[in-house]
C-alpha cells in the first residue's frame, strides 16, 4: 500500500511547529485587533487548514468568510490571470478585513484579491500567511503577519498540495521531485 509519507523527502514543520506558529500568530492578532470588528477571509482551499486553527488560537470575536479563485495555468506555475470561482457572502463595509492565506509565493493571485477587497470599502484590510516565500515573488505583495519564511521547495501538508493531494498531511514537508517530475 502506497502512503502519502514515502513521497516526502523531508519534513520541515513538525506538527508541534505549526502549533506553535500559529499559536503566537492568533496572540499577536488577538491583541491588534481588540475592539475591532474581525473578518477574516480564508482563500479557498489550502488555507483552510490553517484557518480553523487560526481562529481557535484568536481571543476576540471574529467572523469568517470564505472566497475561491483559480489563477489559469498549468502545473506547479501560477500566471497571474485570476477567476473567481466563489465570492465573499458577507459586505465588508464595517469589517477590519484579515485575508487568511497558506502561502505567499509569487504574490500575483494574493495582489488581485487584495486590489479587488479593498475596492469594497472594508474599515481596513491586511493580510496574514501562514508561510512566506519571498524568493518567488513577482509583485510587491508584503503580509503583516508571517508565520516563518520558507525556501523555495515544493513543500505540501496542512492544507498545502500537490494535484489535491497531500493537504491532510498534518506536517509540512518537502514532496520528493519524482513526484512531480521535477
Amino acid at each position: 500500500m502506497h502512503r502519502m509519507e514515502d513521497d516526502i523527502q523531508e519534513v520541515l514543520f513538525s506538527r508541534d511547529r505549526l502549533k506553535e506558529i500559529v499559536q503566537k500568530m492568533g496572540a499577536q492578532i488577538s491583541k491588534d485587533y481588540e475592539g475591532k470588528n474581525l473578518l477574516m477571509v480564508s482563500v479557498l482551499k489550502g488555507s483552510v487548514v490553517f484557518l480553523s486553527d487560526l481562529m481557535r488560537a484568536i481571543t476576540v470575536p471574529c467572523s469568517i468568510d470564505f472566497m475561491a479563485v483559480s489563477s489559469y495555468g498549468s502545473g506547479v506555475k501560477t500566471s497571474g490571470v485570476v477567476k473567481i470561482l466563489k465570492d465573499l457572502d458577507i459586505d465588508l463595509k464595517g469589517y477590519d478585513v484579515l485575508v487568511v492565506e497558506d502561502i505567499l509565493d509569487s504574490g500575483l493571485t494574493l495582489s488581485y484579491i487584495l486590489e479587488l477587497l479593498q475596492g469594497r470599502s472594508p474599515k481596513s484590510i491586511r493580510l496574514c500567511t501562514l508561510f512566506d516565500k519571498p524568493d518567488r515573488r513577482t509583485v510587491p505583495v508584503q503580509a503583516d503577519y508571517v508565520g516563518t519564511v520558507v525556501p523555495d521547495k515544493f513543500i505540501v501538508g496542512y492544507g498545502l498540495d500537490y494535484a489535491q493531494k497531500y493537504r491532510n498531511l498534518p506536517f509540512v514537508g518537502v514532496l520528493k521531485p519524482k513526484v512531480y517530475g521535477g
